[in-house]
């Protein structure tokens, strides 16, 4: 299935947190999104890895993407090496995707600059027509496929965006999609251990977060990205 736009996240719950408003836009324009997340957050202190799962199937659809997948990478232990980049290969070949969005290129969890990494390079190699894959549905050698644009969202440390997107119509809607995984985030009646994650502080911050790069850029509350190559516009009348 070709989409428009796959989105990566080292865990379930990355996207939801750092590009869900993003995601939501443009779906409810009329793109295609998918989610890969690489691993199943097993190593959380709060929760299961069955529990992550069926929150992040509630979260998807709430987000409204075709599909979500997982590649049961190793949480905490993602590398990045030749075996983990034709994993991803296959992914990115079977749904050429136009845009990938991906982890953070420096966080404070150790996955997130690894798995940024790990998909940018398989982006890179996925369009060198002498890597061979096969297809995930046959034994067809697949066709070579880069993606035109790879955007790397915004997570724990507050890095200074590229650019942002306007997801002022969007975001109770994201908000929705992030408390979709309730083991993680705040929950005065939970008995589970405190976390980085799970206080009232951190459910704030990512609101006003995004209210804070909507004030800096006019609008109501926004998401920030950061790039790999300069963005070009056709007409200074394209910018907001």
């Amino acid at each position: 299935m070709k989409i428009d736009i796959l989105a990566f996240g080292a865990h379930p719950d990355d996207v939801e947190l750092s590009c869900g408003g993003t995601i939501i836009k443009e779906i409810q324009r009329g793109k295609t999104v998918g989610v890969i997340d690489l691993t199943k957050g097993e190593l959380g202190t709060r929760g299961t890895s069955q529990t992550r799962a069926n929150e992040a199937c509630i979260a998807a659809s709430i987000l409204g993407v075709s599909f979500r997948k997982n590649l049961s990478f190793p949480d905490g232990f993602i590398v990045n090496d030749k075996s983990h980049q034709l994993e991803v290969i296959k992914l990115i070949r079977h749904h050429q995707p136009e845009i990938v969005l991906c982890n953070a290129i420096e966080d404070r969890h150790i996955d997130h600059g690894i798995a940024s990494k790990l998909v940018s390079d398989a982006c890179f190699l996925s369009g060198l027509i002498k890597i061979e894959t096969k297809s995930l549905d046959s034994q067809d050698v697949q066709e070579p496929w880069r993606p035109k644009s790879i955007y790397h969202y915004i997570q724990w440390k507050a890095l200074d965006p590229d650019f942002v997107v306007d997801i002022s119509e969007h975001i109770d809607q994201k908000m929705e999609a992030v408390i979709a995984y309730s083991t993680q985030f705040y929950d005065s009646k939970s008995k589970e251990p405190d976390t980085p994650i799970s206080s009232k502080n951190f459910i704030d911050s990512v609101r006003y977060r995004a209210a804070d790069l909507g004030r800096l850029s006019g609008t109501s509350y926004a998401e920030g990205f950061y790039v790999e190559r300069l963005p070009a516009i056709d007409s200074l009348f394209d910018l907001k």
